[in-house]
């Protein structure tokens, strides 16, 4: 249950896209065609998949304060997460370089659909992005770091393959001269965000309320209150 809800999350809440604004440039640029958008959207889910677990296993055994404790004790207070950005950016970069050449020398002909854009997916931001949400989310385990790269890396697909369909189409609409272009292209980006963050109470089922504070009030027996009078009535007469 844990690994659906994260990795429905991750494709409609939390779209990389639509909630967090990443990898926009990727997202406009190469979203006129469709042909062209699902080849980059599959390469994204395919690089995403794999570099944020890598990323998960070095962050939990190198980078976090003490990860280095299984070298021994003598390094349990070593502290290395400021090169966080610096080793998730190769660790990036080498697996895009090994997926191109992989895929050239064995599928010549998915190369030639997918090698324009593998090059892309290096600076893609959504991509930095997976890792740096994993580490700051602080997900428990690498199976839970699989199911949120790949829910993002669909996320991310759905939304260019989505405006990729859309800009296909709206060629043959009568635009507004002043909105043709990018102008049009981040309205309906801004209806598809909404649309995607109504999928909220799809986890929550909408009935999340706010906690109710139950007051209670105690009320003193009437026997210990005519106690109290009597002794208040006592000390009055020994004063008189």
């Amino acid at each position: 249950m844990e690994h659906l809800e994260l990795f429905l999350k991750s494709i409609f809440i939390d779209n990389m896209v639509f909630a967090t604004f990443l990898g926009m440039c990727s997202y406009l640029a190469v979203s006129k065609k469709v042909s062209t958008a699902v080849g980059l959207g599959a390469a994204v889910i395919f690089v995403l998949a794999i570099t944020v677990p890598l990323n998960w296993l070095l962050d939990q055994y190198l980078l976090q304060p003490g990860a280095l404790k299984w070298l021994g004790e003598e390094y349990a207070s070593y502290d290395l997460s400021f090169l966080s950005f610096i080793m998730f950016i190769a660790t990036i970069a080498t697996m895009v370089q090994l997926v191109e050449i992989v895929v050239e020398k064995f599928s010549p002909s998915l190369y030639n659909s997918l090698g324009i854009f593998l090059p892309l997916i290096a600076v893609n931001c959504a991509i930095l992005g997976g890792s740096l949400f994993m580490q700051s989310r602080e997900i428990q385990t690498i199976g839970l770091a699989a199911t949120y790269g790949i829910g993002s890396g669909i996320g991310w697909f759905l939304a260019i393959l989505a405006i990729a369909a859309i800009r296909e189409k709206i060629r043959y609409s009568n635009v507004p001269p002043a909105l043709r272009g990018l102008g049009i292209t981040f309205i309906i980006t801004g209806l598809m965000a909404i649309g995607f963050m109504s999928f909220g109470g799809m986890l929550t089922g909408g009935d999340d309320e706010a906690p109710k504070e139950e007051k209670t009030a105690q009320v003193e027996p009437a026997k210990e209150q005519s106690e109290n009078n009597e002794v208040i009535a006592n000390n009055i007469k020994v004063n008189e």
